[in-house]
């Protein structure tokens, strides 16, 4: 995270927006031997609350429950040649967007895992149109259930949500729009659009 200026991003409604479409992250919590990470599904629950799931197995399900914790969320990416800048003097750098959460876990019951599961498919799904939507229903009788039984849910509380979007805001719009360009040309069309909406917003 560069919490600095230019690159803060302090608009929750923006960075709310941005986790929902990522629909993915990575949680970190503190346990008493190491800190615990894993990569994992997202999906809001209301416009407090972030909800997951977690196979029972893994060894971070068990220092959740009432635990402080972490969820990183990063966006497009990519490294920036100081070629690119047409500008004297510069030196190789990352661009990036991203957003951290922090919060209490708390472990949800069976019912509010089932709904955090059906929200989370139903919110992927709808992506996909116009295919036909999936939903468990599909699924033979008692496979759902059988599956449930390995997994756990949580929600965190977010008490707290900062981003960074590191975009080239401190460098002239000219030497922006070249990187974008680059960018643009090497495949890295999201970060290239990022760029360039970053320039309009400057302009």
């Amino acid at each position: 995270m560069t919490p600095g200026a230019p690159y803060r991003w302090s608009d929750e409604a923006a960075i709310r927006a941005f986790v929902a479409q990522a629909g993915f992250g990575l949680l970190c919590v503190a346990g008493p031997d190491r800190v615990h990470v894993v990569h994992l599904p997202l999906i809001w629950l209301d416009e407090g609350r972030i909800g997951l799931h977690i196979h029972r197995a893994n060894p971070i399900v068990r220092h959740l429950d009432g635990s402080d914790a972490l969820i990183v969320v990063t966006g497009p990416h990519g490294y920036v040649s100081p070629d690119w800048y047409g500008l004297p003097d510069k030196v190789p750098t990352w661009n990036y967007l991203s957003a951290e959460l922090r919060g209490t876990m708390a472990r949800l019951n069976d019912d509010a895992t089932v709904a955090q599961i059906d929200a989370l498919s139903a919110d992927q799904e709808r992506r996909l149109a116009p295919k036909p939507v999936w939903t468990r229903d599909k699924m033979a009788p008692g496979q759902f259930d059988r599956l449930l039984n390995g997994l756990v849910g949580f929600a965190m509380q977010v008490d707290a949500m900062h981003g960074t979007a590191k975009l080239g805001q401190d460098k002239p719009e000219e030497a922006r729009m070249g990187v974008a360009d680059a960018l643009d040309a090497g495949g890295n069309v999201e970060l290239a659009a990022l760029m360039r909406a970053t320039v309009t917003e400057a302009a």
